[in-house]
């Protein structure tokens, strides 16, 4: 009703293409629609935000001859994304009171630009428009123009994004929406090239048109944009119809979920669904999940299947062009339907989420190929993506020059070779560098029709793993151990020679949500990666360091976020800093991440201060999002009135929704507590989930992590595993590793040292029981453990290996009942 209200109240029509095969292929946009006041939507949309299946758009760089001319109000923001567009002849205003005052002062409507620093598409737009002095004269003249970087306010994109979609079909970004002066949607869309082109209205004509319809039908649109608010807040904000889920509900989603996502699987090159392919971890997760659930209930022939896609996804995206082989990280997303040509923009929270499930991988199989790509992906991080004082940056752009002084910049110049420079740099070892990766003088981006299909790639290389090391090793006579030994060799030589490239541009805001996906992969690493057998040889990029020092990385980050993002009289965050804290308060991304990485910091090993800063900080996200009579959490505060939508947030995509994390957060601090605190984390989380039945119902692979929320909570009693001895100590140490030794999703390790005030008073009066077994199990000389389970607990034990041989015992669970 919403969607036809709208069409039918906008006479705002052009000539457009019914068929999206028709339009041809070189036009460059990212979009999945194009916005319907001017045109239809396609009826093929491409399932991406910002897929880059056309040809690849130059940008000029940021030394333009208008940067010296124009200087806008942007100048005085810290974010990157405004700092890029402070010298555009757009008189862009930040968003706040000021541009809303002026707009309803000269009567006229807002235009709104949202995107972030490394966007590509961004980029694009500002170079074809947004630096345009005709563009801008007509912007300044009868719009009040307002950017907003989506990474430091992601409520307010979460409004116009929520309104594209659900009008058009799709979204992404660049995001480009005209506002009334109160804020209420008009029309909008993605990226608009700058003229008219295959039929299709560009931003020139835009502009004219909703200046006229402003003019002319102003009532009609005003009105079409307050009851699209006002239908969107209601769809939104659903409540809860029980407390909690239906018995069986939970165990229908996962299994649905998992269904779902295996008919979709490329069998072929890996993944689930198909080009462009996006990694999303969830999806990854929730088959891990599903396998141990299958494994437990006695069907080991359908667990193995599913770890069998996994295992050959993973495999495939790691020899794949989306991960960076000669620095380490993964790329956004690929192209093509092979992982081979990628959006080149790398981001934090792919990189502290798929860390996550190569350690899980590992955590499985025990295949030393999965914790070198975890190391690989941490080690990039480490190196490149953290400030002198912890903070974690937020991503590292697509485009860069060719080369110093270029006035244009690529996507992809800083990471793609020719032959020749292969040869010129490595010598002897070319040939099998070359033979390895794929390398050709023509160019190798000609696996897929989809992965250069304008040629901006020819004659360049985008390394990518097509044969089996062993193999090749014994072509060439010699041990796999020394052919490997070679390719790091080469891999250094060449990584020496990018770094003198002109390096993509950094964003290096430190985001508190994204930083705790990161801190949460850096506190497993610390005890998973201690199982890699002794005597593990690492080639370049990993650096092969002792994995404790990941838990020191992690750490150090954390204790950036309580000093600089966390306010200890108030006990709120802030979402973001660079060079201070942003104005934008802490989100429940940010609030629900990072209690996330705060419990994986404690459990894997470090102070109890982590767990008492988790459950402060989620009682004030009970506090600041939760809706107590209708279950689950909203988005936002609710104190801006700018921001004119609160959501409750399902979707669990490139990044986790909040709801999804919050639910395992409350089970895991439910296993942590006794009493009723306990009690309360436990139906928080079942009303939670009880708001999103019919989504777990009928739409189960959209919500991945919360099928395994779900299931968690449906589970009745948690495993826990209490350690009591003396810390810090080797023996300590060694025990912990052995409890996080087997993969289980379902468990709990507490540590506890009885000689250590602090430690004992936060237990006395969180949880009674665990510091009764440490008083009760303490011995001076050695490390003792108990796993718990449906208030039993088996005979304790002392040494590592009694300690993984009972986690790892099937029938552990049934027998401490």
């Amino acid at each position: 009703m919403l969607k036809t209200l709208v069409l039918r109240s906008s006479s705002l029509s052009f000539s457009h293409f019914n068929n999206f095969s028709t339009l041809p292929r070189k036009f460059p946009f990212p979009f999945t629609h194009f916005p319907c006041p001017f045109s239809t939507v396609f009826p093929r949309p491409v399932n991406s935000c910002r897929c880059k299946v056309f040809a690849m758009a130059e940008r000029t760089s940021t030394s333009s001859s208008h940067s010296l001319k124009y200087t806008n109000r942007l100048a005085t923001e810290h974010s990157p994304y405004l700092l890029q567009h402070a010298h555009n002849p757009v008189d862009w205003y930040p968003w706040g009171e000021e541009a809303f005052a002026e707009a309803r002062k000269r009567d006229v409507p807002i235009f709104l630009s949202i995107g972030y620093s490394t966007c590509h598409w961004c980029h694009v737009m500002e170079v074809e428009s947004f630096e345009n002095e005709e563009v801008a004269k007509s912007l300044n003249d009868w719009f009040v123009s307002i950017k907003v970087d989506r990474e430091e306010r992601p409520d307010v994109d979460k409004v116009y994004m929520t309104y594209v979609q659900a009008l058009y079909g799709g979204g992404g970004w660049p995001l480009s929406v005209f506002l009334s002066p109160d804020l209420k949607p008009l029309m909008g869309g993605t990226y608009f090239p700058p003229e008219d082109k295959y039929g299709r209205p560009g931003f020139k004509t835009i502009l004219r048109k909703v200046k006229d319809a402003w003019d002319n039908k102003r009532d009609m649109l005003v009105k079409s944009g307050a009851f699209a608010i006002e239908q969107l807040s209601e769809a939104l904000s659903a409540s809860a119809g029980s407390n909690q889920l239906p018995d069986g509900l939970a165990q229908n989603a996962l299994h649905l979920c998992a269904e779902q996502l295996s008919n979709s699987y490329d069998s072929r090159f890996g993944g689930f669904g198909s080009a462009p392919k996006f990694p999303r971890p969830v999806e990854i997760q929730l088959m891990l999940y599903q396998s141990k659930k299958l494994e437990e209930s006695g069907k080991p022939g359908e667990a193995k299947e599913s770890l069998k896609m996994v295992s050959f996804s993973l495999q495939c995206m790691a020899r794949g062009g989306m991960h960076d082989h000669v620095g380490g990280g993964f790329h956004r997303y690929s192209v093509d339907e092979c992982w081979h040509v990628p959006h080149f923009e790398k981001m934090l929270y792919d990189q502290g989420q798929l860390a996550n499930v190569y350690l899980d991988a590992f955590f499985i199989s025990r295949d030393i190929s999965y914790s070198f790509i975890s190391r690989d992906i941490l080690d990039y991080l480490r190196r490149d993506m953290i400030g002198s004082e912890g903070g974690i940056f937020s991503a590292e752009d697509a485009d860069s020059a060719e080369f110093e002084g270029a006035t244009r910049k690529q996507e992809g110049a800083f990471y793609i070779w020719t032959s020749k420079e292969i040869d010129d740099i490595l010598g002897e070892h070319a040939i099998l560098f070359k033979e390895h990766y794929y390398v050709k003088p023509s160019g190798n981006c000609d696996l897929s029709s989809m992965s250069d299909p304008y040629k901006e790639f020819k004659g360049k290389n985008v390394l990518i793993e097509r044969n089996d090391s062993s193999a090749l090793a014994s072509k060439l006579g010699m041990s796999i151990q020394e052919y490997l030994d070679i390719l790091g060799e080469c891999k250094k030589k060449l990584f020496d020679v990018r770094a003198k490239r002109p390096r993509p541009h950094l964003d290096d805001k430190v985001i508190v949500s994204w930083n705790g996906l990161a801190i949460s992969s850096f506190a497993k690493a610390s005890k998973i990666l201690k199982g890699e057998p002794q005597g593990t040889n690492f080639n370049f990029p990993v650096v092969g360091c002792d994995p404790k020092e990941y838990m020191e990385v992690a750490e150090k980050a954390a204790n950036f976020i309580r000093r600089h993002l966390y306010n200890e009289q108030t006990r709120r965050l802030q979402h973001s800093f660079r060079n201070g804290p942003s104005n934008a308060p802490g989100f429940l991304d940010d609030y629900a991440f990072l209690i996330s990485g705060l419990l994986d910091l404690y459990e894997f090993g470090g102070s109890t201060d982590w767990s008492v800063w988790a459950t402060e900080l989620q009682d004030m996200q009970d506090e600041l999002f939760l809706d107590r009579e209708g279950g689950a959490y909203f988005n936002t505060p609710g104190e801006d009135p700018s921001v004119l939508l609160r959501v409750k947030e399902d979707h669990d995509g490139a990044e986790p929704s909040g709801n999804s994390v919050s639910a395992i957060n409350l089970v895991r601090l439910a296993s942590m507590v006794s009493g009723s605190k306990s009690d309360h984390y436990r139906q928080n989380g079942e009303h939670l989930l009880a708001v999103f039945e019919s989504r777990l119902k009928e739409m189960a692979m959209a919500v991945p992590l919360m099928c395994c929320a779900a299931d968690m909570l449906s589970i009745p009693s948690r495993k826990q595993v209490v350690l009591v001895g003396h810390k810090p100590s080797e023996e300590f140490e060694n025990m912990l590793a052995a409890a996080h030794a087997s993969y289980d999703p379902n468990k709990t390790v507490i540590h506890i040292d009885p000689t250590n005030t602090a430690e004992m008073e936060f237990w006395e009066m969180s949880n009674n029981k665990v510091a009764l077994m440490a008083r009760n199990n303490f011995a001076a000389d050695k490390v003792v453990a108990l796993v718990c389970q449906s208030f039993s607990c088996k005979p304790p034990v002392s040494s590592p290996k009694s300690l993984q041989h009972m986690l790892s015992n099937k029938s552990a669970s049934s027998s401490v009942v």
